[in-house]
C-alpha cells in the first residue's frame, strides 16, 4: 500500500522501517528540518521497563496536593488555567489512581516495554545502529522510606509480569554505582534492573531514519500537516504547507491507502474533526547535557533514576544527560529558566564532581500524555487511520516495539502482544 506516517519522531521514524520493511510505499511528514527533533530530541535516555509504574498511582493525588504552590516540585498541575482539556484529562486521571487500575495499567505498560526492548535489541543487533547504547542497566535510588515501600510493592507487580528487579542496601548501591557515594548518606535503598538498558533516543531516530531511507522511504522533512481530508470511506487526504525555495509558503496534498498518526503531543489537535477525541494531554519536560571528559570516573556509567525528584540520568558517551520534571501546562514549548535550572541544580547535587555544570546544554519538550499512562496502538475509528502515540515518558522504552505491531496490525497479522490495553475505548 501507499502509506502516510505523520511524524519523524522516534515512534513515526522506526513506525516507517517496519512499515516499508513490509514492502509497503512509506512517506513520513514533518514540519522540522530532520527526525526526531522535537520530544525524541534529548530526553532522558533510559529504555526504562523498570521506570513502567504509571503516573496515576493510590498515592499520587497526595504528593500531587503537597507539591502545589512549589516551583521546584517534581509535577506541577496548572489547574487555574481555564483549559477544558487539562481539567477532563485531569479527571480520568484521577479515576486511574485506585489500585485495581494502577495493577491493570501497569502490567499492560510493562508487556509493551518488555517487547520493545526486545525489538530495540535485534534491530540494533540486524543493522549496526550506534547510538551510545549502554545496556548495564537501570538503578532506581530513593531516599523515602515510605516511597521506597511503595517502589518495593510495584516492582513486586512487574516480578510477577516477568521482570525481575534485585532490592538493594545504600551499601550495595554505592557498590554498584561509585559515582553515588557523594549521595550514600542519604540513602535508604535501590531496585536494580539489570537488563534494561540506555541511549540517545536522537541518534538512534536519525540512523534508523537513515536505514529506512535507504529501503525507500520518503522524508518531507519542513511541511507542517494543516489538517486530514476525510470522504466515505475514511481519510482522503493530507493537506500540509512546504516552503518553496523562495521560503514562500505552498499548500501540498498527498494521499495514500493509509494513515499513521505519530504526532505525539499534537495528536489530538489532528482527529478534532474526525469525529473522535484522544485523550492525550502534553506535560512538558526539561533535561540538561553535560560534557564530560573522557573515562570521567564522577559520572555514573549505569542509568540512574532518583524517584524522590522524578529525575534520571544517563550517560552517553562522553555526556551526561539528565531530565525529569513534568509541568501540565497546554502546549506551550518555551523554557521556563528556573525548573531548568532547577534540573541543573538536582544534577550537580547527585554528581558534584561530575564536570562543569556552566557548561550544561539545558532543553525542554512535550511529552504526550494519556490518563493511564498506556499508548494507543490501534486502528482508529477511521477506518485507514491507524494511532501510534501517546506514549509519554516512555516513548523511547516503546518506541521499537510499538512500530513492529503497528506494522502487524496494518498487515492484519497477529501481534507478538495482547494489544486490547492500547485501544482506543478502554
Amino acid at each position: 500500500m501507499d502509506i502516510v506516517v505523520l511524524g519523524a519522531g522516534v515512534t513515526g521514524a522506526t513506525s516507517a522501517w517496519f512499515l516499508a520493511r513490509d514492502g509497503h510505499r512509506v512517506t513520513v511528514i514533518d514540519r522540522q528540518p530532520a527526525a526526531g527533533m522535537e520530544t525524541s530530541f534529548a530526553n532522558g535516555g533510559q529504555i526504562s521497563v523498570s521506570h513502567a509504574t504509571p503516573w496515576a498511582t493510590p498515592q499520587t493525588p497526595l504528593k500531587a496536593l503537597k507539591w502545589l504552590g512549589r516551583d521546584d516540585a517534581p509535577l506541577i498541575f496548572r489547574w487555574f488555567r481555564r483549559d477544558p482539556a487539562l481539567w477532563a484529562w485531569g479527571l480520568r486521571f484521577l479515576a486511574n489512581c485506585t489500585p485495581s487500575a494502577c495493577a491493570h495499567n501497569t502490567r499492560h505498560t510493562v508487556a509493551l516495554a518488555m517487547h520493545s526492548r526486545t525489538v530495540l535489541q535485534s534491530l540494533r543487533q540486524e543493522l549496526g545502529l550506534s547510538y551510545d547504547a549502554l545496556t548495564r542497566g537501570i538503578l532506581h535510588i530513593f531516599r523515602d522510606p515510605r516511597e521506597y515501600e511503595a517502589q518495593c510493592r510495584s516492582a513486586e507487580i512487574m516480578g510477577r509480569s516477568g521482570l525481575p528487579q534485585d532490592v538493594l542496601t545504600p551499601a550495595a548501591v554505592v557498590a554498584l554505582e561509585p559515582a553515588l557515594a557523594a549521595a550514600a548518606p542519604q540513602l535508604v535503598g535501590g531496585l536494580y534492573s539489570a537488563d534494561d538498558e540506555s541511549g540517545d533516543a536522537h541518534r538512534f531516530t536519525q540512523a534508523i531514519a537513515r536505514q529506512a531511507t535507504a529501503i525507500g522511504v520518503d522524508f518531507q522533512y519542513g511541511t507542517s500537516v494543516h489538517c486530514l481530508e476525510t470522504s466515505k470511506s475514511g481519510i482522503a487526504g493530507v493537506v500540509c504547507e512546504q516552503l518553496d525555495p523562495t521560503g514562500q509558503p505552498v499548500s501540498r496534498r498527498f494521499q495514500a491507502d493509509a494513515y499513521v498518526l505519530c504526532m505525539g503531543s499534537f495528536s489530538p489537535k489532528i482527529v478534532r474533526s474526525l469525529g473522535f477525541s484522544l485523550p492525550i494531554y502534553p506535560a512538558k519536560g526539561y533535561s540538561m547535557t553535560l560534557p564530560l571528559a573522557d573515562n570521567e570516573p564522577n559520572a555514573p556509567t549505569i542509568s540512574i533514576t532518583d524517584d524522590e525528584h522524578k529525575m534520571v540520568y544517563s550517560r552517553l558517551g562522553n555526556r551526561l544527560r539528565g531530565a525529569g520534571t513534568a509541568e501540565l501546562a497546554g502546549w506551550d514549548q518555551q523554557l521556563r529558566q528556573k525548573r531548568a535550572e532547577q534540573i541543573r541544580a538536582n544534577a550537580e547535587a547527585l554528581f558534584p564532581k561530575a564536570g562543569d555544570y556552566r557548561q550544561a546544554t539545558l532543553w525542554c519538550g512535550l511529552r504526550p500524555k494519556t490518563p493511564d499512562s498506556l499508548p494507543y496502538l490501534c486502528q482508529s475509528p477511521v477506518a485507514n487511520l491507524y494511532l501510534n502515540t501517546g506514549h509519554g515518558t516512555l516513548g523511547w522504552t516503546m518506541a521499537a516495539g510499538s512500530a513492529q505491531i503497528l506494522a502487524d496490525l496494518v498487515a492484519g497479522r497477529p501481534t507478538a502482544i495482547d494489544t486490547t490495553g492500547y485501544r482506543l475505548q478502554r
